[in-house]
């Protein structure tokens, strides 16, 4: 047996010692630890164990590498299948030696060697994926899953092996740490792009992986959802790979240090942030189905380390490390049938309900005791890898050559003992990660040489990249101000129209200047900017266009862009005048410009100053409400937006702070005639001095009238006569509408088409501020609202869902990212037919509720699927009870159906001051169909004592298969209790069946003994504990037809009595017929000892 180094026996020792802590910000930076670090005491020892680390690297990974392609396989005995993934870890295994092969003077040509073998592995990754670069142009329009780039190839000839309908190749979390390392080899001086071609691919590859925050794919584990049925879903380890791969890469300079501007990557600021902002909601969850999952630990440590909130990684490693950690390795996750005694191999997908059968005997995996070992040394934690060590120690074997070999699995058979993977294969992936770890307890290699870009440190900890590109280096978090950095200022350029809108602001003190006064500084609209990003990534010989038309969002617009010797400003696109009517109201402007400084102010994470321009139009001066305009603008002037710092200035001033993108890749040929910059208006008369000098628009008001029905079936020439004799602004948009929908866009009277016409009248109801007809055009003219898709992927990544529909027609769930193509679909087919206005007041709801879950996602607690029909529903709801019953939601302003939504998500926080009455109450919450803390938990419990189920409204919820094809806590289980719940037509029964099963849960708890022998009937409880009720206030009851008056008078009352009769029902049911199988122990079921705290929502 040859020499095996001391660290092949696990030693505890760890790197640096306090020199090269990680957790020391100015320790971990200065070379002149490193320098000390690599003083080894014993030169001829560390060459000595080097060389043996290099034949257990040449025997145990570059001995299966292909010569042709330097793809690795999974399994070294695999001689035709190539993994991606798998070529990548041990790639980095073998540079990682390379690294610690740097320090040794005469090495003999083995270090030259191991970068030369890393090179050709991440070269043939690359050759193999721009043989599908057509898939990469496809995938970049529409994340599809027959679009994605292959992660399995043949081993020796680079080919596809399987096609997409026999094998899931969607992977964003493998392209993610295909970019990641090659970011790292690149730094440490490794040569691995060649060409210009190249470079375009590697850009085209960040725009593969940008929208991973709305891209459901197979996950690290190559299945999508823990069901196995060919579902992919949103995962947390892909989302957080996605968005440790874009921090990396930008800025980069694929040629290393002898690049030029154009072999630079860049990186959409904004798709960086959504994707940090949804992984980190996501945390500790992995996907849907997937609770808990060991891909998180790869994730959020080496080697992504894709989050530096420490709490928040904290509570997700320890989650792990609890919940999936065994006696042989972790479980990938739970119930995972992956190569466990009871899988059947011959099939790919599972069957509905089989993953019972896995529960306990899911395969440990080895690979995670080393990834723990390794978190362990960036931490500096010596208890950590003595720990893991000590685990590993039991999984370890050796080969004929008599090296350590990881097993890759132990599959329990159920008994307490386990079955080993078969020992003539080595798993590579497993070895890549032991040699990995190796090479750092023995203290071969530093940190700092395995992570040379230092993700292992916040961003703000990293070493200052030198250049002219911005890079993700943002300052220390103050956590008072809930995540703003420290000392952060928001600047603030404001933008007048024309110069006398200049003179009139100036009389209240506000200084602004016109696009002629910051020039030779332009401002730009940001789709301007967009067609400049066009050019990126372009490449004919390869068949890539540029970046896809992506809208440049709030981070993007608040740089300062040099481009081709031009200084660029961006206005946000809350001042982009839309086809969507929201622009038009100005209370929402301002609502608007509040959010935008504290987003910003809460997510810049790069060096220098977010600089925002804010564009004051004429229009604004006549509207109403320019008055609160000024009064937010005084705000600014003083410093603060709502708790966070402000500069107003002049943006000649302020660009020596800002933040400046040098947009080098474009050419002066590229670059169109700028007639699109934002253009000064000039007047000859310059006379506004105040407002009250300014003709204000007219708030308009007309009675409304339904003349649709009635003219819908009257012949065409009546319709036209209609029109020419009518002066109401919504009439005529009906009338248009039935021409539309029975003659066609294109149809003229009087020389103008139905389409130009219903477009005038948009516009005209909207300078009216008249919301009814502008929402009943703008729904004619198929509308959709501006960057719809990230609300409904925000509101989804809060594990929530979303429907919209009328109520009791057939509903829409978005249950998964949607494009705007879709969403406009299901709009104008499932809503529009039922109710024209409600398609566009939908889209508005979505896109509050996707605001509003971001900043404030308490208010949706309890609500597990928003559905925006019931919403409206409680929104009118509540203006009845307001006493607001003259006022149409149809016809409020988008600033009012926004705080109107606001009031009915936040019941509980108002209902007693303003005195709701207990049923107005259960009606918005019914509405809402919010639950208790715990709810589902307690329907799970319920069922594992009814084995006949539960019953309402004619809907069944069985026991069987529900308890075996699921799992407690499971978002898909919640789902079906809700669609059980939703079932019950009126919001009120609704909410006082939630506190119903509150109570039967409460009974069961308490007496464990318990069990029904038959279905639970809600409907014949509720019915028991109405009779009850009108027995005791010498009621007759009415027959069943005509309750609705009487137990509306049940409802009513308030939750202490609700309980109590609620209760003696349930027991009631007991007593009549036996339901419950008890022993002979005293049974609790006294109705008034039931506390109403667990049956009450808020």
């Amino acid at each position: 047996m040859r020499n095996v180094p001391k660290s092949l026996g696990l030693s505890v020792t760890t790197p640096g010692g306090s020199t090269g802590a990680p957790d020391g910000r100015h320790n971990s930076l200065e070379d002149i630890n490193l320098d000390q670090f690599l003083k080894t005491s014993n030169y001829e020892d560390t060459v000595k164990q080097l060389d043996i680390y290099y034949g257990l690297v040449k025997r145990q990974l570059l001995r299966y590498q292909s010569p042709i392609t330097g793809l690795f396989p999974v399994m070294s005995t695999d001689q035709v299948v190539g993994s991606v993934r798998d070529s990548v870890y041990c790639a980095a295994a073998v540079w990682s030696l390379y690294q610690a092969y740097r320090r040794i003077d005469d090495d003999r040509g083995k270090s030259y060697e191991l970068g030369q073998s890393t090179v050709k592995c991440m070269r043939g990754i690359l050759e193999c994926w721009v043989k599908q670069a057509s898939r990469v142009e496809l995938f970049k329009q529409r994340q599809s899953n027959q679009h994605a780039l292959h992660s399995k190839f043949q081993l020796h000839t680079g080919e596809k092996i399987y096609p997409d309908e026999f094998y899931n190749h969607l992977q964003i979390d493998c392209v993610s740490l295909y970019l990641l390392f090659l970011v790292q080899m690149i730094t440490s001086g490794l040569q691995i792009i060649y060409t210009h071609d190249e470079v375009a691919f590697v850009q085209n590859l960040v725009y593969y992986v940008e929208r991973a925050y709305r891209t459901p794919d197979f996950g690290m584990w190559e299945r999508g959802s823990k069901y196995n049925n060919g579902t992919p879903e949103i995962h947390a380890s892909s989302i957080g790979m996605a968005k440790s791969a874009l921090e990396a890469i930008n800025g980069c300079n694929l040629f290393g240090e002898k690049g030029a501007s154009w072999s630079v990557v860049y990186v959409d600021i904004d798709a960086h942030n959504r994707n940090r902002s949804i992984f980190e909601t996501m945390l500790p969850r992995e996907s849907s189905s997937k609770g808990v999952d060991a891909s998180l630990l790869l994730t959020l440590s080496f080697p992504a380390f894709a989050s530096h909130e420490d709490r928040l990684v904290e509570q997700t490693k320890q989650n792990v490390v609890n919940r999936l950690r065994s006696k042989m390795g972790f479980k990938r996750f739970t119930r995972d049938g992956f190569l466990s005694k009871n899988e059947d191999k011959t099939r790919r997908y599972y069957h509905s309900g089989e993953l019972k059968e896995f529960e306990g005997l899911e395969c440990e995996w080895p690979l995670f005791f080393i990834a723990m070992i390794i978190d362990g040394v960036f931490k500096n934690n010596h208890e950590q890898i003595e720990e893991f060590q000590n685990d590993l120690r039991r999984c370890l074997r050796t080969d004929a050559n008599g090296d350590p070999v990881v097993t890759m699995y132990y599959a329990p058979d159920g008994d307490g003992s386990y079955m080993r993977a078969p020992s003539q294969s080595l798993f590579l992936w497993g070895q890549s990660f032991f040699i990995i770890a190796q090479l750092l307890t023995a203290q071969l290699l530093h940190i700092n040489e395995l992570d040379p870009i230092r993700r292992y440190l916040p961003s703000y900890n990293r070493p200052r990249r030198a250049g002219r590109y911005s890079a993700f280096q943002g300052k220390a978090i103050d956590e008072k101000h809930k995540g703003t950095a420290t000392d952060l200022v928001v600047q603030i350029v404001l933008i007048a129209e024309s110069m006398r809108l200049q003179a009139m602001m100036a009389t209240y003190g506000i200084q602004t200047q016109t696009p002629h006064e910051v020039e030779p500084v332009q401002i730009w609209s940001s789709t301007e900017l967009i067609k400049v990003y066009q050019h990126l990534g372009v490449n004919n010989k390869v068949g890539l266009s540029g970046r896809p038309s992506r809208p440049v969002g709030s981070l993007g617009t608040s740089k300062v862009y040099r481009i081709c010797g031009m200084t660029v400003l961006c206005y946000p696109l809350i001042f982009e005048v839309s086809d969507f009517y929201l622009y038009r109201d100005m209370a929402l402007l301002i609502d608007d410009i509040k959010t935008e400084l504290q987003f910003v102010g809460k997510y810049w994470r790069l060096s220098g100053r977010p600089t925002v321009c804010l564009l004051i139009r004429e229009e604004h001066m006549r509207d109403p409400q320019f008055k609160e305009m000024l009064d937010l603008l005084a705000m600014l002037k003083k410093g603060y937006c709502d708790g966070m710092k402000v500069r107003i200035g002049r943006l000649q001033n302020l660009i020596s702070s800002s933040c400046i993108e040098h947009l080098d890749f474009m050419n002066q040929s590229d670059l169109t005639d700028n007639e699109n910059a934002f253009s000064q208006i000039n007047h000859e008369y310059i006379g506004y001095q105040s407002l009250t000098d300014v003709p204000k628009a007219l708030t308009y008001v007309e009675e409304k009238v339904s003349v649709a029905q009635h003219f819908d079936k009257k012949p065409t020439p009546d319709i036209i006569n209609a029109l020419r004799n009518t002066d109401s602004i919504y009439c005529l948009c009906q009338l248009w509408g039935i021409l539309l929908n029975r003659e066609g866009p294109h149809f003229e009277v009087n020389g103008l088409n139905v389409n130009t016409a219903l477009t005038q009248l948009y516009h005209r109801a909207g300078s009216l501020r008249y919301w009814r007809a502008v929402r009943y055009c703008s729904s004619l003219l198929h509308h959709i609202v501006d960057s719809i898709s990230p609300f409904i992927t925000t509101v989804l990544v809060n594990g929530k869902e979303l429907t919209v529909g009328i109520i009791g027609q057939k509903e829409t769930v978005f249950d998964k990212p949607m494009t705007p193509a879709e969403i406009q679909n299901v709009m104008y087919t499932s809503v529009q037919p039922y109710d024209v206005i409600q398609a566009v007041l939908q889209q508005e709801v979505v896109l509050y509720c996707g605001r509003l879950i971001a900043t404030n996602p308490s208010m949706f607690r309890g609500i597990l699927k928003i559905r925006i029909g019931w919403v409206l529903e409680a929104m009118r709801i509540y203006l009845q009870i307001s006493g607001q019953q003259s006022i149409d939601v149809d016809n409020l302003s988008p600033f009012q159906v926004r705080i109107l939504l606001q009031k009915v998500l936040t019941v509980s926080e108002w209902a007693t001051e303003e005195k709701l009455t207990t049923l107005q109450r259960r009606q918005l919450e019914g509405c809402l169909c919010r639950v208790p803390k715990h709810f589902y938990n307690k329907i799970w419990e319920i069922l594992q004592r009814t084995p006949q189920g539960i019953l309402t409204q004619g809907h069944h919820l069985p026991a069987t298969p529900t308890l075996t094809n699921m799992s407690r806590g499971e978002l898909t289980f919640n789902l079906l209790v809700e669609e059980t719940l939703i079932c019950i037509d009126r919001p009120e029964r609704r909410q006082i069946t939630v506190e119903l099963l509150c109570i039967v849960a409460t009974i069961l708890n308490r007496n464990p003994e318990l069990h029904f022998k038959q279905v639970l009937d809600l409907d014949g409880i509720l019915a028991e504990a109405f009779s009850m009720y009108c027995k005791d206030n010498n009621i007759q009851p009415q027959p069943q037809q005509s309750q609705t008056e009487d137990l509306k008078a049940f409802y009513s009352l308030p939750y202490s009595e609700t309980t109590g009769y609620l209760a003696r029902a349930a027991v009631n049911k007991v007593l009549q017929g036996g339901v419950f199988s008890t022993s002979e122990e005293d049974v609790q079921l006294d109705g008034d000892h039931l506390h109403d705290d667990n049956c009450k929502v808020s």
